[in-house]
């Protein structure tokens, strides 16, 4: 099974304006560690910071006390970082330093060279991370997340286990291969896929950037079918879809995926151990929610690709695929409880 295929694809604290998101950071700008913007301010919570890391100039939040562990807390497809509004402040109450990234393609977060590919495959993804620790001097984190936020701390825990505490994955397992990929699934099980077979065409790539955010909204309401999220939390999260490697970063993520289009050479090595489906070892607990309105694997089917202490959680109540925004006190609490897993190894 390609668990890539299968997965979707993906209190007030952290609630950044519509307004306020989609101003636009100059590449170059805030070089140094927690270097703000008054532009860019968080309306409860403070400035939005950034950093540069890698290829990118990330925009992320913060949260929680500078010294107390890390927990890295990282969104998918199409959500923001509003999907932790109401998980930062819990784990920030119970000591922990809580970082919330934008993705590449979302926010205020940019390429520092107009030259750079527009990559959106896993490995790129998940270097993104490790670049971001790197830069803010954090040698081992939480990583918590779902959808393409949960693919990309799986990455991180396969790849660089040593910088890993620990993981919480939403949906399970998610690394892939993209030669499973080529295996045609059964008719019912391609229709769940019908936005990327839609992202490999140019009229699809022209419909997403003309239509991205009456997209993303319909993507919302048939991936959380329970959830009755209101305009204004929309809105919240739609601003970061402005982002001007937006339409780039997910279009070529599913394409890539489908052997489409290539990524770069320097992550061929990573993407080659990544096809493997590694096994990993790092403390884990997968949360599926009872809801999940999107594609995704059942939690027997990659139980036995975690090796460390491993616990699933199943979330009852209507929860659908943006698990940490529509039940936040269980996210945190699976954090705070995956945390406790490392001081009984």
């Amino acid at each position: 099974m390609n668990y890539s295929r299968r997965h979707f694809l993906s209190t007030a604290a952290l609630m950044v304006s519509a307004t306020d998101l989609a101003m636009s950071m100059p590449a170059a700008a805030a070089a140094s560690v927690g270097k703000t913007s008054n532009k860019n301010m968080n309306r409860s919570s403070g400035p939005i910071k950034q950093i540069n890391a890698g290829v990118l100039n990330i925009g992320y939040a913060e949260a929680g006390p500078s010294n107390g562990p890390a927990v890295i807390l990282l969104h998918g497809w199409p959500y923001d970082i509003n999907s932790f509004t109401e998980v930062a402040p819990l784990l920030a109450s119970a000591g922990y330093r809580v970082i919330i990234p934008y993705l590449r393609g979302y926010g205020t977060t940019r390429f520092l060279s107009a030259d750079t590919l527009r990559n959106g495959q896993p490995a790129a993804l998940g270097e993104d991370t490790i670049q971001l620790m790197d830069a803010l001097k954090i040698d081992k984190a939480i990583l918590a997340g779902f959808d393409w936020g949960a693919r990309t701390a799986n990455v991180v825990a396969a790849l660089w286990p040593e910088r890993v505490r620990a993981m919480v994955s939403v949906s399970g397992y998610l690394i892939g291969s993209r030669a499973a990929a080529r295996a045609p699934l059964p008719p019912g099980a391609e229709l769940q896929w019908w936005y990327q077979f839609y992202f490999s065409t140019d009229r699809g790539k022209a419909g997403y950037e003309k239509y991205r955010n009456d997209f993303n909204k319909l993507i919302w309401q048939l991936a959380s079918p329970k959830w009755k999220f209101d305009d204004a939390t929309f809105a919240r999260s739609a601003a970061s879809f402005d982002n001007p490697d937006h339409v780039d970063i997910v279009i070529h993520n599913y394409r890539w995926r489908l052997g489409l289009v290539e990524g770069e050479a320097k992550y061929d090595s990573l993407e080659q151990k990544l096809a493997q489906l590694p096994v990993i070892a790092v403390p884990t607990i997968t949360m599926e929610g009872d809801a999940n309105g999107a594609p995704h694997p059942p939690e027997n089917s990659y139980a036995r690709f975690f090796s460390g202490k491993y616990v699933h959680k199943t979330i009852s109540g209507g929860i659908g695929h943006n698990l940490p925004q529509e039940a936040p006190k269980a996210f945190a609490d699976a954090v705070i409880e995956v945390a406790g897993y490392t001081k009984q190894a």
